[in-house]
């Protein structure tokens, strides 16, 4: 009988300074398949993922691919020439090249030794028209949305013809719309033999795609099996090794005054006469769509985008907020929706990264800091958050998303802040870090503090929000209580003004 195994991976280890990131794992894969890779942050997903795609050389263990055993250590362009292509969780684009030249970027076309930028630009249309993706080829990346240059990374990927496609996190920065396009395509792959390996930690896109799954926990191989034989309950305990009773954990606390007001806030095209209050010990949801101008409204309170008009008061006082500094200094805070590129120094350490906001309450009269205050404080943040890691001294470049994401949201507690804003908190980690982090809001709301997080997913908006603003093409276009929010209620309310658009049309 022929092997239906076209990636077999056995006894895999993997050891990096003071972590052994992978013990003794198995994973295959069979021809045309769906298999989802599953486990919390750090559990070692990426790290074989690396593995098999040549990023990273194993210690030991055996690579099969194709039926044909892999001597010595596997090189990238060697993987890519078998049929393996990656499509990493963080993007890998040159910003400032145009979207064709980012699709051939190690496997240009030439003509008589020279560039062939038309024939290039002539491939990546066909390319991104194959994937129904519709995106001039010349366009700078570095002037699309992230959603989009997800869109080019998987183009990217597909135009060396892969026999073996890893997905990891792939919808983490797209629309609904584009998610369900790029399950369609997930399908078309499936039906030409492509093998796919899918990495997420949306639970509830499995059921659309996944055929079979692997869960890893701790660098270790727990089990494999049909997705169909498995409940949802069985697959999160396995992936975490308890269960996890709630999935949205919250408090009660009395309603307090009114912490932070906007008023009339103008800024750039996105936030246009955003009005509302945000009180002590509350939860408050910003819900809508994508291009709602949502992120815009927290950069502007926050001073990271200046504001045109209108006026934010903290605790009834007027803030003159010009920079991220007077935010910071009012007791106003953000932890951002890009967490590597705003939120983290990567090549810094953790301890660096926790300080460096800090340096205000650390330092002495001199500016020389208080090198046993910054310890503790450190300290206190890896251990309030469980962050995983071999040491303060690590850079941060080598933290899994999620416990990154904790560092970023880490790095405020040590100050008194009145007001922590949340951009997506939770895009990119685990189930588990996720009850962490809203854990920690809950925390922060028993201390008073006003805390308003915005989120693309439904769930999450509806779990832990206490009250919830929903926005439309920069405006705020309605308000819930917790209890009379409704998924319908809050579409209908994120789609206001195509709806009216639409009607006109008609």
């Amino acid at each position: 009988m022929d092997n239906p195994y076209i990636v077999e991976m056995e006894h895999i280890t993997k050891t990096f300074p003071g972590v052994r990131a992978l013990d003794d794992v198995t994973f295959r894969l069979k021809k045309g398949e769906v298999m989802a890779l599953l486990g919390e942050n750090g559990a070692g997903k990426s790290t074989l993922m690396k593995i098999l795609s040549g990023v990273y050389t194993r210690d030991a263990g055996a690579i099969t691919l194709f039926g044909k055993p892999i001597e010595g250590d596997l090189h990238p362009k060697q993987a890519q020439t078998l049929g393996v292509s990656i499509i990493h969780q963080e993007l890998n684009m040159c910003s400032h090249l145009t979207v064709a030249q980012n699709i051939f970027l190690g496997h240009e076309m030439l003509h008589h030794a020279l560039l062939d930028d038309h024939l290039m630009r002539s491939k990546a249309e066909e390319v991104l028209s194959s994937l129904h993706i519709d995106i001039d080829p010349d366009t700078i990346v570095g002037d699309l949305a992230v959603s989009k240059q997800q869109m080019v990374e998987i183009a990217k990927a597909l135009q060396s013809d892969a026999k073996v496609l890893i997905m990891d996190e792939p919808t983490s920065a797209l629309t609904s719309v584009e998610i369900n396009q790029l399950f369609t395509l997930i399908r078309e792959l499936k039906q030409k033999g492509v093998g796919i390996i899918y990495i997420s930690h949306r639970l509830e896109e499995l059921q659309h795609i996944v055929d079979r799954i692997t869960i890893m926990r701790d660098g270790k191989f727990i089990l494999e099996d049909a997705y169909a034989n498995l409940s949802m309950n069985q697959i999160i305990s396995n992936m975490v090794g308890r269960q996890i009773k709630e999935k949205f954990p919250r408090v009660t606390t009395p309603k307090g005054k009114v912490i932070l007001s906007a008023q009339h806030l103008l800024a750039g095209t996105m936030v246009r006469d955003v009005s509302f209050d945000l009180y002590e010990g509350e939860i408050l949801g910003v819900a809508g769509l994508m291009g709602a101008g949502r992120t815009e409204t927290t950069r502007a309170l926050f001073g990271a985008d200046p504001k045109q008009s209108g006026t934010v008061l903290l605790e009834g006082k007027e803030l003159s907020i010009r920079t991220v500094e007077d935010a910071i200094k009012a007791g106003l805070v953000l932890a951002p929706e890009d967490r590597k590129k705003d939120g983290l120094c990567t090549k810094l350490s953790i301890r660096e990264n926790i300080a460096l906001p800090n340096l205000d309450i650390l330092c002495n009269r001199f500016g020389l800091i208080h090198r046993k205050q910054e310890k503790q404080m450190v300290e206190k943040v890896v251990a309030d958050l469980k962050v995983k890691l071999s040491g303060p001294e690590v850079d941060a470049s080598s933290l899994s998303g999620g416990n990154q994401q904790k560092v970023v949201v880490g790095k405020w507690l040590a100050r008194n802040s009145r007001v922590v804003i949340f951009d997506e908190p939770t895009r990119g980690i685990d189930v588990a870090a996720k009850v962490e982090i809203y854990h920690l809001m809950n925390q922060l709301k028993q201390q008073g503090i006003a805390v308003m997080f915005v989120s693309s997913e439904m769930p999450e908006i509806l779990g832990i929000s206490d009250r919830i603003l929903v926005m439309c093409d920069g405006r705020i276009t309605g308000e819930l209580m917790r209890d009379d929010a409704t998924q319908e209620k809050i579409l209908e309310l994120a789609t206001r003004f195509e709806n009216k658009l639409e009607g006109k049309h008609q």
